[in-house]
């Protein structure tokens, strides 16, 4: 087949699918992203990367500054787009991931080419992320519900235009209206538990602050991509006193730039992170709490290694690929009882689960965990089953592929 990927980060969700199909050979794999090509680039792949040409319109109603933004990613993509077919490049099949804009006007440009997006989330106003934290986010006025209302005009053309979709978890899917949920199709990205698997024998690792971790040692890891609410920042810091209460010698080992936000609104006075540090200042040691920033992919796998219990908590969002790894190391997983964390973690068989809300209950059952290390190893190795069993490569991968060529050869969405 002919598939043009598309992906603003490429390769981003479809790292394995194009390993795969470029080991398969015979494709003609080719891609269009804006940043700079990715380093393991399998041969035979062609990328092409595009520019932005201009920014945002000064002035602009501020409701309508997103959409904008994605109209504008989208004609870049287009006129890249538009370049491949001049050459003579026809498609059998457009893969993309529509969340930033890219893929709004490749409909037009190829109007018979079966296209397959990966479909993350759908704001809604009420029963998922918006409104969940009463704390940091008031229930909207009109006005900004019309901003969230706005928020879905990228994705919903993005579904008229798919041919088909692919989420990652029910629950995500569950965003969409319900019209569209018919035309989703459930599949995990995948998980190499090959390469990503627990290791006894992990020797010391060395944290950007100079301290060394060892394998036994009472570690608690908790990851960001920025550290925010969103990922539950504020639940976790507020623990901090009366886990180290509970558990003095343990070392919690943060990870996650500090500064900015992937989701949800800036802090109004700083960054969240220093924010929520204030509250708990004279509370806690410092001494044993480790702020590492972002880390290599490898070290960040080799912290999960020697991890004793790991924390993931999240408002009712996007699932993290980082709680995933963390179970296929065979982590003993704290999260938070929120979906799409229940989709994956049943409390007491493969982690536990606490109130999003409630850092008291948070701290007892890290505490719980790093004393109870038989508990701890059996969530841990249900945790990894888990993930070998529903979120694997070997289990999901075949499947990705399995639809895209029904998709490609019009077996599905044929309407389209």
């Amino acid at each position: 087949m002919k598939i043009l990927f598309i992906h603003q980060n490429f390769p981003g969700q479809y790292k394995h699918i194009v390993l795969a199909l470029a080991a398969q050979g015979g494709h003609q794999l080719v891609a269009l992203g804006i940043e700079p090509a990715w380093k393991a680039l399998p041969k035979g792949v062609v990328y092409v990367q595009y520019p932005i040409e201009r920014g945002t319109t000064p002035g602009i109603q501020p409701w309508v500054q997103d959409l904008e933004t994605k109209a504008i990613r989208g004609e870049a993509c287009a006129a890249a787009a538009h370049d491949l077919k001049v050459q003579g490049f026809e498609p059998d099949l457009i893969c993309g991931h529509p969340g930033w804009g890219e893929m709004l006007f490749l409909r037009d440009l190829w109007p018979e080419v079966p296209i397959l997006t990966y479909q993350e989330f759908f704001y809604q106003l009420q029963g998922f992320d918006s409104c969940f934290d009463p704390e940091l986010q008031p229930q909207p006025d009109w006005q900004a519900a019309a901003r969230i209302r706005l928020k879905g005009v990228n994705p919903t053309l993005s579904l008229e235009a798919s041919s088909w979709c692919i989420t990652p978890t029910a629950f995500q899917r569950s965003s969409f209206p319900a019209i569209w949920q018919p035309r989703i199709s459930v599949i995990h990205d995948g998980v190499n538990t090959a390469a990503i698997q627990p290791n006894p024998e992990a020797p010391p690792l060395q944290l950007p602050d100079g301290t060394t971790l060892r394998q036994g040692d009472p570690i608690v890891t908790f990851v960001n991509r920025r550290i925010e609410p969103y990922r539950g920042c504020h639940t976790m810091i507020r623990s901090i006193p009366e886990l180290q209460r509970l558990a003095p010698e343990a070392r919690l080992v943060i990870v996650g730039e500090a500064t900015g936000v992937s989701y949800g609104s800036p802090c109004p006075n700083g960054e969240w992170k220093d924010h929520f540090l204030a509250e708990i200042e004279g509370q806690f040691d410092p001494s044993r709490v480790h702020f590492t920033g972002s880390l290599d992919y490898r070290v960040f796998i080799h912290l999960f290694q020697l991890s004793a219990a790991h924390v993931y908590l999240t408002y009712p969002f996007v699932l993290s690929w980082s709680l995933l790894e963390a179970m296929a190391c065979g982590c003993a997983v704290v999260g938070s009882a929120t979906a799409p964390v229940q989709e994956v973690i049943r409390h007491g068989h493969n982690g536990l689960l606490v109130d999003f809300f409630k850092p008291g209950d948070l701290a007892a059952a890290v505490a719980e965990l790093l004393a109870n290390r038989p508990l701890a190893q059996r969530l841990g190795t249900e945790a990894r089953q888990t993930v070998q069993t529903s979120y694997s490569l070997e289990r999901c991968l075949p499947r990705q592929l399995a639809l895209m060529s029904l998709v490609g050869n019009r077996a599905i969405g044929a309407d389209r």
